[in-house]
């Protein structure tokens, strides 16, 4: 069976993002993209744009910051971006538009069991990364089945990518804020007879940090 190469993106940066301290965003925001997020994604699209990285479909989660991030690429190659329900951002519950040290401040035990283990703990309100997890799993590997031997785009969200590729790696939840995932940040996985392989981790190359 031929392999499949999926690039797992990070969408661009959104004010949240960019903001001091970052506010936390999950599924109950929308958000568009920053005047540097729209850049970033116009770098990742001329990142993939060559000949090495033919595309042959590209998917996204359906938040606007996820498709915005897609839509250059999709267009270069003349795609459309094909949204994906269950790729939406965790959901983060009551935490949702403030930043970690408000919420240590105002809710040290609920931030600390999330920390202590975020597969176990969900945000306050919200999700665990196990829920996370078996959601988001299946709708990668069922996209990346339905184009063998090809290359598609999945432009996600940060805690998406980072407990998909703990996922892969089978390392335990808890440490996913280990993984890090840039906006934009590119990971690259191949997927053959059923099994993925990570090839890259947060590849920033194309927004020229490195």
């Amino acid at each position: 069976m031929s392999a499949t190469i999926v690039y797992l993106a990070r969408h661009g940066a959104t004010d949240n993002n960019l903001a001091h301290p970052p506010r936390l965003q999950g599924q109950r925001s929308d958000p568009p993209l920053s005047v540097a997020g729209r850049e970033q994604a116009q770098g990742l699209a001329r990142y993939l744009s060559s000949a090495e990285h033919h595309l042959d479909a590209c998917y996204a989660s359906p938040l606007v910051r996820a498709m915005e991030t897609a839509q250059p690429a999709a267009a270069l190659r003349g795609l459309t971006v094909t949204p994906v329900p269950e790729l939406r951002e965790c959901d983060i519950g009551d935490w949702e538009g403030r930043d970690w040290a408000e919420i240590e401040r105002t809710e040290p035990e609920a931030f600390r069991l999330f920390h202590e283990d975020a597969g176990l703990h969900p945000y306050a309100g919200g999700e665990n990364l196990t829920q996370l997890r078996d959601r988001i799993a299946p709708a990668i590997e069922r996209v990346a089945a339905a184009h063998a031997g090809g290359r598609i785009l999945i432009v996600a969200h940060n805690v998406v990518n980072r407990c998909y590729m703990a996922h892969v790696l089978k390392i335990p939840l808890r440490y996913t804020r280990q993984i890090p995932q840039h906006n934009t940040g590119l990971n690259v996985l191949k997927f053959e007879g059923g099994k993925a392989q990570v090839l890259a981790i947060n590849s920033i190359w194309h927004l020229g940090e490195v």
